[in-house]
């Protein structure tokens, strides 16, 4: 998906989904890069693991663990010069765990801006005490 604005503005992925939320942004580097000279698969992942996990470690008041990726798909490449921003929303509260939704957005072109979404994801983590145990989520 291609979000292209209006002249002098850069619409975002919150103004289509109010209810996600802008955890981190970041910029890559040449040596971020694979052999095609495309943004390494495992940086934009390392990016998203620590940005979804913002919201979670929020609501857990505390510690969180990635304990799953259910799902990760790249839906375009990055490239040095891209600006990533990576939007997250809590999909579901359990005892000890809460699932992300996670949406990876590039902005091109400086001079006309314009976002590409990279990659989306959904990622489980779990509330753990001091000792790396899991421990339940404080309700409300």
């Amino acid at each position: 998906m291609t979000i292209v604005p209006r002249p002098n503005t850069l619409l975002t992925p919150t103004d289509l989904h109010p209810e996600m939320e802008l955890v981190m942004r970041v910029m890559p580097m040449p040596e971020d890069t694979n052999g095609n000279g495309d943004i390494f698969g495992g940086w934009i992942m390392a990016k998203i693991d620590l940005g979804a996990c913002v919201l979670p470690a929020r609501v857990a008041k505390g510690r969180v663990a990635t304990v799953a990726v259910n799902e990760f798909v790249f839906r375009s490449a990055m490239s040095v010069g891209d600006l990533l921003s990576i939007y997250a929303r809590i999909e579901k509260i359990g005892n000890t765990s809460i699932t992300v939704h996670v949406e990876a957005w590039a902005e091109r072109n400086p001079s006309a801006p314009f976002l590409v979404k990279v990659t989306e994801a959904k990622v489980t983590y779990v509330a753990i005490d001091s000792e790396g145990r899991p421990r339940p989520i404080p309700k409300g």
